[in-house]
């Protein structure tokens, strides 16, 4: 890397309530940005990001190829489905392991760039929920970049931007109007020297460049936990990544801790549906037998069935009751992708 070039990659994150600082950014980037900048948006299986962005835009704003180089002054979103990554200055493209139940994710693309780029990263933290993004930009500052920060009173949603600072000593932490002046500053500043690439980051960008043949290296990673993953019920390793907690499976799947609470919590209230439409289906079954065994003069058989019938009517109210206790009430689902949040379409991707 040469110490004397700009901050010139440029990463950005964002989840719910990004869309309005992502646009107040790409509308105040002047034409002579010497940086290439990459936006990650959590969507669903359809995104109009591209468009809405380049909307009065001074800059290109394009839906980003894989295989494209890497040019200053254009900003390339990620399309749906796939993370967007960075190597060997060009854009790569790829299906790996979801991470916070994401695809696209942040911290991949943020680790990417800082495994590829050193210190000519900046990486910036928008509104969202959860915590995507922060391991994501403690690797940046591990390998030389700068970390930049919405402050969270200004953000819709102040969870990933507070994570950052919690975590992470950052750099910059300014409201969503100051960012495109701030990030031009940053782009005209010589970056540092960018120290070795520290093995654990190197490792989980391949991971999500898919390079790894099996996830052999676990071990290096972390810690075996008592803990699984909850998309394939593999065992997660616990990474040592400063003061957050993380996981790891051994398909890839990636998790901070909150992201595995929040996963938990999106698996009871699927199951509570499946029980309280199992419960139902048996009572209207049930029914309807009674009312054919009624028609055929078996008052008996017809009275057990219709006993059963409100046994499992009472059953699915004691579920329906419980689904409504405000435990369950609130659940955060933005990490699973509920949906498109540029179409409000529901997600429908479940492949790993």
């Amino acid at each position: 890397m040469q110490a004397s070039r700009g901050h010139d990659i440029i990463v950005v994150g964002a989840s719910a309530g990004g869309i309005d600082p992502l646009r107040q950014l790409c509308q105040e980037f002047p034409a002579d940005l010497p940086a290439a900048v990459f936006i990650v948006l959590h969507i669903g299986i359809r995104s109009h990001l591209a468009d809405i962005l380049d909307r009065r835009a001074a800059l290109p704003v394009l839906t980003a190829e894989s295989g494209a180089p890497v040019t200053p002054g254009t900003i390339y979103v990620e399309p749906p489905g796939k993370h967007l990554l960075l190597h060997d200055e060009h854009v790569l493209l790829r299906r790996g392991p979801r991470e916070n139940m994401a695809r696209p994710a942040v911290d991949p693309l943020f680790r990417s760039a800082a495994a590829s780029y050193g210190s000519r990263v900046v990486g910036v933290i928008l509104s969202g929920s959860l915590n995507d993004g922060t391991a994501g930009i403690r690797a940046i500052k591990r390998c030389g970049g700068v970390a930049v920060v919405q402050e969270p009173m200004d953000a819709t949603e102040p969870s990933m931007p507070s994570s950052a600072i919690r975590h992470v000593a950052v750099d910059h932490i300014a409201p969503a109007a100051d960012l495109a002046a701030l990030l031009y500053r940053l782009a005209k500043t010589p970056a540092g020297p960018t120290p070795d690439i520290p093995l654990d980051i190197r490792v989980e960008a391949a991971i999500a460049v898919q390079e790894l043949e099996s996830m052999a290296i676990e071990d290096k990673l972390g810690t075996l936990s008592p803990f699984t993953c909850p998309e394939c019920h593999g065992a997660l390793w616990e990474i040592d990544d400063g003061s957050m907690i993380r996981y790891r499976c051994h398909v890839g799947h990636a998790y901070t801790a909150d992201a595995v609470v929040a996963a938990g919590s999106i698996e009871i209230d699927k199951k509570m549906e499946q029980l309280l439409r199992m419960h139902r289906e048996r009572a209207a079954l049930m029914h309807h037998m009674a009312k054919q065994e009624r028609g055929m003069r078996n008052a008996s058989l017809a009275g057990q069935l219709e006993a059963r019938a409100k046994e499992c009517d009472e059953d699915a109210e004691l579920v329906r009751q419980l689904a409504r206790h405000p435990t369950f009430q609130g659940r955060v689902r933005d990490a699973e992708g509920a949906g498109d949040i540029l179409t409000n379409e529901p997600a429908q991707e479940t492949e790993t």
